[in-house]
């Protein structure tokens, strides 16, 4: 039985226990973490300090929705600079500020997400090159372009107005770039969870090698993920475009490991298959909200950083593999230690 198909009994409950405490830490981490601000810092939250901070967060949850993808079929993905920066210098290079022609720029800026994706994909899932050494190459590679590209051609010029003032827009008090990355967060946790696609991908991502003896395509599944981060990380760049309105040498830099720690500490499987991605979207409001209260606290850039890494590292030390792992052992009973030794010898792992 596949660890994604209902189950019932004891075992059932045991298995789906263990599936759900893998990401009760980030829950528990982001509600520790609004108490001490609360306390420390009340100004980090405060409404008007959220206000220009949460399409920041929203972006970064948008790019980690992408990162979240790859991880899921044990991969990684370090070309999100490159992709975010090449299609902002594309959204102000053919949109040439023009309101006329920004839907062909929010196209091309798509469709290099997606060719970037495309290209780790074949590579990675096809001709089964390592994942982090051909994401850092081609990040690189698309970054050079982006920068090639962008002079004297981005150099003084803006994104067309029409995304900026959408970008500014509020709907119900709050900024549309929001209920953007909401609506996409929710439709990924919908696909995922209710739909045989969103459940294939899973499983493939769990156990490749069972999920082939099945008939599944896992190679294709490998190459959609790199594809949607890639669409996705695009997607990223047009909302943090519209937000920045101009693009400068370090448009998308801070993406690089962010969205990779979002995933993490919201406790998806390394090894593939298990993830979340409403706790993938509460790790990016983690992540700001630290952010937010260390800059009010006046730390220095450099211990910000110190305070930044060490609470991912200590999201390492309980992420959802350790936790599942530790539930199980407490859960599962253990083996009977009368077993005969010739039915010892004759049982191996399946």
């Amino acid at each position: 039985m596949s660890a994604f198909t209902p189950t019932v009994g004891r075992a059932g409950l045991v298995a789906n226990a263990i599936v759900a405490a893998r990401f009760l830490p980030i829950w528990i981490a982001t509600g520790a973490l609004a108490i001490v601000s609360a306390i420390i810092a009340p100004d980090a939250l405060q409404s008007t300090s959220w206000a220009f901070v949460l399409p920041y967060m929203t972006i970064l949850a948008v790019a980690a929705l992408g990162q979240m993808l790859v991880v899921m079929q044990a991969g990684i993905d370090l070309s999100t600079p490159g992709v975010m920066f090449f299609g902002g210098t594309l959204l102000v290079g053919v949109g040439a500020g023009s309101n006329g022609r920004l839907a062909g720029a929010v196209i091309a800026c798509l469709a290099l997400g997606a060719g970037v994706g495309l290209a780790n994909g074949v590579l990675i899932g096809v001709l089964r090159l390592n994942p982090l050494i051909v994401t850092l190459a081609t990040g690189q590679i698309v970054l050079a372009w982006g920068v090639k590209y962008s002079r004297g051609v981005v150099e003084g010029g803006n994104v067309p107005e029409a995304l900026s003032s959408w970008a500014e827009r509020k709907p119900l008090g709050i900024s549309a770039v929001f209920w953007t990355g909401a609506a996409l967060t929710l439709l990924v946790a919908l696909v995922l969870r209710y739909t045989a696609v969103g459940r294939r991908f899973q499983a493939v991502g769990a156990n490749p090698r069972a999920a082939w003896m099945a008939g599944m395509h896992v190679r294709t599944h490998v190459v959609f993920a790199y594809v949607a981060a890639g669409v996705l990380y695009a997607l990223a760049a047009v909302l943090l475009a519209g937000v920045r309105i101009s693009i400068d040498p370090a448009f998308g830099a801070e993406y690089l490991l962010a969205p990779i720690a979002a995933v993490v500490i919201a406790g998806a499987s390394l090894a593939g298959g298990l993830a979340s991605a409403t706790s993938t979207w509460l790790a990016a409001l983690a992540l700001t909200l630290l952010t937010q209260m260390l800059r009010i606290l006046g730390l220095s850039t450099a211990m910000q950083f110190i305070v930044f890494g060490a609470a991912i590292l200590v999201g390492m030390l309980v992420s959802g593999d350790r936790v599942a792992a530790l539930l199980g052992r407490v859960l599962r009973p253990a083996e009977a230690p009368s077993r005969p030794a010739a039915a010892q010898t004759n049982t191996g792992a399946t």
